[in-house]
């Protein structure tokens, strides 16, 4: 299998994340989004929305949006519970990720770190801070109660919140704020096959 990313988003380095911890073995295609590289046509047949990581199988089919490719990868894994309520748990932690967190802290560290923080964005930036700290305090709240996002083990809904978490510094979200959070940050990177953003 193909996966198109960029492994400094953080969508893209979850979905790196998960294959490294489940030893899948993949070809992985760096795509550079600042090079208008997911509008080529060749790339839009694979995912006509122009967004990455995009998964190609084998025979040519093909999967976007990051959640679901990590829960497609962890079918039947130990990441990913066919307990109804357990797998509902999960999917409610990803869509949280994907309208209460990422849309402040994912674009605040894009505005830093791929733009520079230039002028004309200065207030877009500092627009997301609140709804990034609320985003944390959410997730800080449930890992005082328990050691992983949806219960006692490791899921895909942590390796979902755990991309852009992790470097929410870099959008300039102070972690040290949220020990909950920190010791779950250690908790993800003491997997024995865990790899960091390279």
């Amino acid at each position: 299998m193909k996966i198109y990313g960029d492994i400094q988003s953080g969508n893209c380095y979850k979905i790196k994340l998960l294959t490294s911890l489940l030893g899948i073995e993949h070809e992985w295609i760096e795509v550079n989004i600042l090079k208008d590289e997911t509008h080529t046509v060749e790339f839009l047949k694979k995912n006509p929305n122009a967004k990455i990581p995009v998964l190609e199988l084998d025979d040519g089919r093909c999967l976007s949006e990051s959640n679901a490719i990590l829960n497609y990868l962890a079918s039947g894994t130990d990441l990913l519970s066919c307990v109804p309520f357990e797998y509902a748990k999960i999917q409610q932690w990803q869509f949280f990720e994907q309208y209460s967190h990422e849309p402040f802290i994912a674009v605040a560290r894009y505005i830093a770190k791929y733009l520079g923080l230039p002028d004309d964005r200065k207030m877009d930036y500092e627009s997301k801070q609140e709804g990034g700290h609320k985003a944390l305090r959410v997730m800080e709240q449930q890992l005082q109660k328990t050691p992983y996002l949806a219960g006692n083990k490791l899921s895909t809904a942590d390796i979902s919140l755990y991309g852009y978490t992790h470097v929410a510094d870099e959008g300039g979200f102070d972690l040290d704020e949220y020990p909950a959070i920190m010791r779950w940050i250690d908790l993800i990177q003491s997997e024995p096959k865990y790899i960091g953003m390279e």
